[in-house]
């Protein structure tokens, strides 16, 4: 009999995975060939303890440490910038993500394809980093093994029935005590296959291409450029530059795919506020974002069922949360006193969307 039997392979449910591993048996089913297939496996992977609801910046908070003590945090920062008409959403955006404000010749300065023609105002931060998500998956991945856990790809879950104990029926037949629904954008579908009411989860494409680095720069120490009212970001990676039009358009859970129209939106954006076009696009892609009604993510057992667990709604910030979330799952689940202050836990636990 299987203690935990986690639905999802990807961020969310190798941390939860990881931590719950410590306290019983722990498979994971994986319905992709690989580890992190969809959105965990298209992340911008951003480390910015400002960005997010309330919440979610406590979640950050608390998972700084972690992530810095293992070694999955490097240096980026992140630079702001808007244009002339744009002063009072700058205000307010460099309010919310906590920037400092720098004159647009020290902006040109870290990112020389800046115009100065376009470019009225900019703002920074240095405590932003990237994250190192492969091997943060991969390390979860070892923890759950080296503990006598399953990690199982290939498998797609089909039916879940309950009798006593939890059957799920994937490539082939599992018994648990308790499962964890982790399936990122699918997870209101695992719960109707479950018999527990869905939570209303909205799934959100985000599409990003990725570009030369514009007219041969090198763009390793560039920071993450972020357009006003998050209108676009840039960011380097491996010599090159992604390109987002950060939208949040809803769809439905499949394996996404870019918008052209979409795209082109985003790159044109981008374009306004540098000296360099775009030439060239060498790959695009999309990834499903997924959120909860008001926003944040949902941790914990069902009222319903206290054997049904989420671990659902990163929207986006499932990485730079995780090593919190996880620890406040498992806590949740074993009954133990969460490091997490109580307001935090309250806005984050599935009995919010019960009422």
């Amino acid at each position: 009999m299987i203690d935990f039997l986690i639905i999802g392979g990807g961020i969310a449910g190798l941390s939860a995975g990881a931590r719950l591993s410590e306290h019983g048996h722990v498979v994971v089913l994986e319905a992709e060939d690989a580890l992190g297939y969809h959105t965990s496996g298209r992340s911008a992977a951003l480390f910015e303890k400002g960005y997010g609801p309330q919440s979610v910046m406590a979640l950050n908070a608390a998972s700084e440490a972690y992530l810095r003590s293992n070694g999955y945090l490097s240096p980026r920062g992140l630079l702001m910038i808007a244009g002339h008409d744009q002063r009072d959403e700058f205000l307010q955006d460099q309010a919310d993500l906590v920037l400092s404000e720098i004159s647009v010749e020290d902006a040109i300065s870290r990112v020389p394809i800046l115009n100065p023609r376009t470019v009225g105002f900019a703002a920074s931060s240095s405590v932003a980093c990237d994250i190192d998500t492969d091997r943060m998956m991969q390390d979860f991945a070892r923890v759950i093994r080296a503990n006598g856990g399953l990690v199982l790809p290939r498998q797609k879950v089909r039916n879940i029935t309950k009798s006593g104990h939890w059957v799920v029926e994937a490539g082939q037949a599992f018994e648990a005590r308790a499962v964890i629904n982790a399936a990122g954008a699918w997870v209101d579908e695992i719960a109707t296959l479950a018999g527990i009411p869905p939570i209303g989860i909205e799934p959100r494409r985000r599409s990003m291409a990725r570009i030369p680095a514009p007219a041969a720069h090198d763009v390793t120490g560039w920071p993450l450029m972020l357009g006003v009212n998050e209108g676009w970001y840039a960011k380097p990676d491996a010599g090159k530059l992604i390109v987002s039009p950060c939208e949040a358009d809803p769809t439905f859970p499949h394996d996404a795919y870019a918008d052209d129209m979409v795209l082109a939106e985003g790159l044109a954006r981008y374009e306004e506020h540098v000296t360099e076009p775009v030439t060239r696009v060498e790959a695009n892609w999309a990834g499903l974002r997924s959120f909860a009604p008001d926003g944040t993510l949902v941790l914990g057992p069902d009222p319903a069922d206290p054997t049904f667990i989420w671990s659902a709604a990163q929207g986006g910030y499932g990485f730079q949360t995780a090593p919190a979330a996880s620890q406040l799952l498992a806590d949740l689940v074993v009954g133990a006193r969460s490091d997490l202050d109580a307001i935090s836990v309250s806005a984050l636990r599935p009995e919010r969307l019960r009422k």
